[in-house]
């Protein structure tokens, strides 16, 4: 077989230059000298030797590592570009060769590829009789679809322009769960008024609360054509944006031909078509008049192009509309999807869609058996999308309580903490692809879409196992958040320097800000006060060795100058942390006030001290007379009869702000025949060797103590606080009767003999006194006193 050098060129550069990118994102740390050279080796104007492959290829795979700190890795993994991932790629080469062909090879080529490629999309998704639109955009192929039906119902729209459209005008009808933006983007492309645009409410008697409103969207469509209006289009859904549920595609299709509607279904849940089982709702979708497919995450395929299929017998207007071009290059968007599907196989891309389907089920089943987690799925037995979320109520019911009215604003509370859940779940188990999604009634969920993501990922049966381990571990934590919030800010209102700061956005136990208890300041000067202590608080807290994590709080969030605390487990003592937050906070109130207060505390000791000064001159000057003053008389008057001055010394305290006389300095120097006394020790009880702060004893956990080693902790702990005194030493009697006064100096007497008298030297006072015979003195006690 000849082999085309130029192919085999191409191919062998693809897979150095794939090796090189992927050698680069493989590793974990960037080191210094890439970094640098990511920051050097960016040229300004362009070199004029030029550059080699190699040395083009290291500077893109600097520039795409170059934003990348080494203590702050993402949790979100890249894509795995495998090897249908490289048969994509080659695709985009292959196609800017082909297009260099001479134009009947091109033709013939381009032809073969577009031909082949929507005959197994349309053989695949089971949709009989189709042509297909390759475009970028995964809305492009809506908005060339409208453009066809407003040139299939307005005849003269070709000729006419937009002036045809204001004898009827055009009305497109969205459900409500649609894609956010979908309809203005429409509307602002077509040159339409938003009037065109109709959003049929969705269900809220009966059915899905995710599924449009059938009932209500007839009543609409009358509406409209009595009045003149032209319905044109039905947007519906196989898989809405946010749920994953299904419209009524069969009864939607129905009332799409009683008006002449065009019907048009988009979702993720049109990929299970491929499956050889698919449930009777989304079978329907075979029947509409077109329907977009993304496979490039469905299947796992970078750069590859989203497909519409279509129905429709006019080429002319397929063409007018943009859905079928004659320019051959444009028809090269079908080529790495062409190359792709060959490579996969039908069985290979049925395997990843029924993989996705199965780890979604596996999820399922197990989040059935989980209390305080709820689940918002329509069919439990075929839906690809689960929703969950943490839920009060569910809780409320497994403890056997009730939680009804718990505190004002629990719907943003419990947003929150699914909010956080949902961030938790995604760092530790990066692999699954959760994300965050908000619906209308349920509020912030967590949804796995394993359609979406588990063939970019590689998501396994392991990495949904994990995923409920991680989850089992944090929904007691969000439980007893949410129990102690209401302790937590009933401790705050017992605290008059305490704020507690009302935000329900905080996925935590609560915000707390330290008021200063200074009423004299301005409302500048008071704020920046508080400012200054809560952010030497926030600092302090930080500090302690406690589980904790104290935080200012989120960071567009509305308040400002407060203390957030994260979230809490089950052995948190809150009057513990308020306590400790409130004497923190006096006391860098307290600290800040005295170096503050300094400066004038001095200037007005100073001037004190002036005049006690000149006072303390002028009574030494009447005391002594004018004489002395006299320098020669003064010297033998004070010879011959000395004068002893009653004017005492002074000092000056700077902590207290008080001038002293130093009689007491001088009296305590003087005294030199006694011992101090050794420092009492504080009698603060020690908290136990690991165990953190903040928590309760008894509470359970890893640093939980029993009561037998606490009690004999705490005796070892005060042996170490009270000194023990010294056991008495006997004395004979001779040693009584010879023994002579006892001096100031304290003596340190020999330890005595034996005696049958005495019995055993060191035994105890109380023995003693039952072992001395009647008659007998009892011995003398010598304290070294």
């Amino acid at each position: 077989m000849m082999v085309d050098p130029t192919l085999a060129e191409m191919g062998k550069n693809l897979n150095e230059a794939m090796k090189i990118l992927e050698d680069g994102r493989k590793a974990s740390e960037p080191d210094a000298d890439r970094r640098q050279f990511s920051r050097c080796s960016i040229p300004g104007p362009l070199q004029g030797d030029g550059q080699d492959v190699a040395s083009i290829l290291q500077l893109v795979q600097n520039l795409m590592h170059e934003d990348e700190e080494e203590d702050k890795p993402s949790h979100r993994r890249m894509q795995n570009v495998g090897e249908q991932g490289h048969m994509a790629l080659l695709g985009h080469s292959l196609a800017a060769y082909i297009s260099v062909l001479d134009r009947e090879r091109l033709r013939k080529l381009i032809t073969r590829i577009a031909s082949d490629t929507t005959l197994w999309l349309c053989r695949l998704f089971r949709y009989e009789s189709g042509s297909a639109y390759y475009h970028e955009d995964d809305r492009e192929g809506l908005l060339k679809v409208c453009r066809l039906v407003i040139n299939t119902r307005y005849e003269d729209y070709s000729t006419e322009g937009y002036t045809v459209l204001n004898s009827r005008q055009p009305v497109i009808y969205q459900s409500a769960t649609c894609r956010p933006g979908l309809g203005q983007h429409l509307c602002s492309q077509l040159g339409l008024p938003l009037s065109s645009l109709c959003t049929v409410p969705c269900n809220t008697m009966f059915g899905s609360q995710h599924q449009m409103d059938i009932a209500l969207l007839d009543k609409l469509i009358r509406e409209d054509v009595e009045t003149g209006k032209l319905p044109l289009l039905l947007i519906a859904n196989a898989g809405t944006p946010g749920a994953g549920h299904t419209d009524k595609l069969g009864r939607l299709k129905e009332l799409c031909e009683q008006y002449g509607m065009w019907l048009h279904i988009e979702g993720v849940i049109l990929a299970t078509l491929a499956l050889g089982e698919v449930s009777s709702p989304v079978t329907a979708a075979t029947r509409s008049d077109s329907m977009t497919l993304t496979l490039g995450p469905w299947l796992g395929l970078p750069a590859v192009p989203a497909v519409t299929l279509y129905r429709h017998e006019d080429p002319a207007l397929s063409l007018a509309a943009g859905l079928t071009s004659s320019q051959p290059v444009e028809k090269l968007r079908a080529l790495p999807l062409w190359l792709s599907l060959q490579y996969l196989g039908h069985d290979g891309i049925v395997e990843k869609i029924r993989h996705a389907v199965e780890l979604s089920q596996q999820l399922l089943e197990k989040l059935k058996t989980l209390a305080s987690i709820k689940t918002s799925v329509e069919d439990e037995l075929n839906s690809p999308v689960v929703v969950f979320r943490f839920s009060q109520e569910t809780s409320a019911e497994s403890s056997g309580g009730s939680v009804e009215g718990y505190f004002a604003g629990e719907r943003e509370v419990l947003d929150s903490l699914n909010r956080w859940l949902c961030e938790r779940l995604a760092q530790l188990v990066p692999a699954s692809g959760v994300d965050i999604v908000e619906l209308e009634d349920e509020g912030t969920c967590v949804r796995f879409t394993p359609l979406m993501t588990a063939a970019a990922l590689e998501t396994q049966r392991c990495d949904v196992d994990l995923l409920v381990e991680r989850l089992t571990e944090l929904v007691p934590v969000l439980n007893c958040t949410l129990r102690l919030r209401l302790d937590f800010r009933e401790e705050v209102y017992r605290h008059s320097a305490l704020s507690y700061i009302e935000d329900l956005s905080w996925p935590g136990l609560g915000a707390v800000r330290y008021e200063p208890r200074i009423e004299e300041l301005n409302d500048s000067k008071r704020q920046l006060e508080v400012e200054k202590i809560n952010s030497e608080l926030l600092v302090k807290l930080g500090d302690l060795d406690a589980d904790l994590i104290f935080s200012t709080g989120l960071e567009f969030g509305p308040e400002k100058d407060c203390i957030f605390i994260g979230m809490a487990t089950e052995d948190l003592d809150v009057a513990e942390l308020v306590d400790m937050i409130a004497a923190l906070g006096r006391d860098i109130e307290e600290n800040g006030r005295l170096l503050e207060n300094m400066t004038e505390v001095v200037r007005k000791g100073i001037q004190e001290a002036e005049l006690q000064l000149q006072k303390d001159n002028q009574d030494k000057l009447m005391e002594e007379g004018v004489l002395r003053q006299i320098p020669l008389v003064g010297s033998v008057l004070n010879w011959f009869s000395p004068f002893q001055s009653t004017v005492k010394g002074r000092t000056f305290n700077l902590a207290a702000g008080s001038l002293d006389s130093t009689e007491p300095t001088y009296s305590m120097k003087a005294q030199t025949g006694g011992l101090a006394s050794p420092e009492t020790p504080t009698s603060s009880a020690k908290r136990l060797p690991g165990q953190r702060l903040f928590r309760r004893e008894g509470a359970g956990g890893s640093d939980s103590h029993s009561e037998t080693s606490s009690v004999g902790q705490a005796e070892d702990l005060s042996r170490e606080r009270v000194p023990q005194p010294t056991p008495p030493y006997l004395v004979p009697d001779e040693a009584v009767s010879m023994a002579p006064e006892i001096s100031e100096t304290p003596q340190v007497p020999a330890k005595p003999e034996p005696t049958q008298e005495n019995g055993e030297v060191g035994t105890q006072e109380g023995e003693q006194e039952e072992r001395q015979p009647e008659g007998q003195e009892a011995p003398v006690e010598e304290t070294g006193r």
